[in-house]
């Protein structure tokens, strides 16, 4: 049988999380949502610009974000996760800011290197604690994103990080050596601490970005890597020679 408890055990942290916001919500005055907003868009800006110093390679990840950009909207990734945002508000009836919780929540959610690693740890040893550890702070930031912007939403990232990282901790197995390359893990935690800096600048109402758009530089980041590295070998070789 696959080992999934770490991800059930978040998906079910979020809903969790997601129905205690709900509550709470209905009582919260507009003042304290934007408070609570606000204090979300600095916390991501905060994880994002850490995420982002932990990498090695600027120009890589600068080169993986502007390249990565460019392929998502090519793609058409943004316009499909609005596309699926929309099919699911009408009909789950959602409210004004369904879609843009569904994209904010996912992309927190999803693609941190706490993801990676515990899917990994979850698929291959079975060891979910580090899940269990980012369920506890998924759920507890479910409570406020619940509050202060669309609950039902937030159910719905629930169902999504249920299917990614399930997806993960399935395929944890060929990954296992991508995956366990710790500059890999570095810079797609660059790569992905902008697209968090970029999820705070729009809750915190300075600027909304196609953060969506920008999801396949998780994959070019460590794909820039291998390429220095092969080139690096190559100009060696021919040197020696």
């Amino acid at each position: 049988m696959p080992r999934m408890r770490g991800t059930l055990f978040n998906a079910a942290t979020v809903v969790c999380g997601a129905l205690v916001g709900m509550a709470v919500g209905r009582w919260l005055p507009p003042e304290t949502k934007d408070i609570a907003m606000g204090g979300l868009g600095l916390l991501s800006v905060g994880l994002g610009v850490r995420m982002f110093l932990g990498g090695r390679r600027v120009l890589g990840t600068a080169a993986a974000i502007a390249g990565g950009g460019v392929l998502g909207h090519a793609l058409g990734i943004g316009a499909g996760l609005e596309a699926f945002s929309e099919f699911a508000r009408r009909n789950l009836g959602g409210g004004g800011e369904f879609n843009s919780t569904v994209v904010t929540t996912s992309i927190l959610y999803c693609v941190g290197p706490m993801t990676l690693l515990g899917c990994l740890r979850d698929g291959l040893e079975g060891d979910w604690e580090l899940l269990a550890v980012k369920g506890v702070m998924d759920g507890i930031g479910a409570v406020f994103f619940a509050a202060t912007m669309d609950p039902v939403g937030v159910l719905v990232t629930a169902c999504i990080l249920l299917a990614f990282q399930g997806s993960l901790t399935l395929l944890a197995k060929p990954l296992r050596r991508f995956l366990e390359d710790e500059e890999y893990g570095l810079e797609m935690a660059a790569a992905g601490g902008l697209m968090m800096v970029s999820i705070g600048l729009a809750l915190l109402r300075v600027r909304e970005l196609p953060t969506a758009d920008y999801l396949p530089a998780l994959a070019l980041a460590p794909a820039f890597v291998w390429a220095g590295r092969r080139w690096s070998a190559f100009r060696s070789g021919r040197v020696a020679r």
